[in-house]
């Protein structure tokens, strides 16, 4: 019997609309919203055969709202059309985004641990920017919160 092979794709959606001093608010963005979008832009760009290839195994696996970081699991044939297709994404529900591709890995435990370092440099980039010792802690925690991974 053959194992199926995944790869974990990290990237970083940053909307264009708003001022670079809004970093600290969240972004809404969802599971279904990133799943939804990147199969309709692969479908697009591939056609049927994309759109096929990468339905079987495709899910956003975690989505962090704070850092705007988003983990992707795909089969690791088909992670080639993703990649392809995730820099030409420029809307998700309705909002106008650009899409960056920060990682790529074999399995979720080295995915897991650069997001954690990213996000350990996002919160100190962020904390410089707060006054009070409590709205520091909060923001931490909020970035390192892998709750749903």
């Amino acid at each position: 019997m053959v194992r199926l092979k995944n790869r974990y794709i990290v990237i970083e959606v940053n909307p264009r609309d708003q001022n670079e001093t809004d970093t600290l608010h969240p972004f809404k963005l969802s599971q279904t919203a990133l799943n939804q979008t990147v199969q309709g832009k692969v479908d697009q760009l591939h056609g049927d055969f994309g759109a096929a290839a990468i339905l079987a195994g495709f899910s956003a696996k975690y989505v962090n709202p704070y850092t705007r970081i988003g983990i992707i699991r795909c089969r690791s044939g088909p992670h080639k059309l993703i990649t392809s297709t995730i820099p030409f994404i420029t809307q998700v529900d309705s909002c106008q985004v650009s899409v960056n591709i920060l990682y790529v890995g074999a399995t979720i435990k080295k995915c897991f641990n650069f997001v954690k370092l990213h996000q350990q440099r996002k919160s100190d980039e962020y904390c410089i920017k707060l006054e009070s010792d409590e709205a520091k802690k909060s923001l931490k925690e909020a970035l390192m919160n892998f709750g749903s991974m």
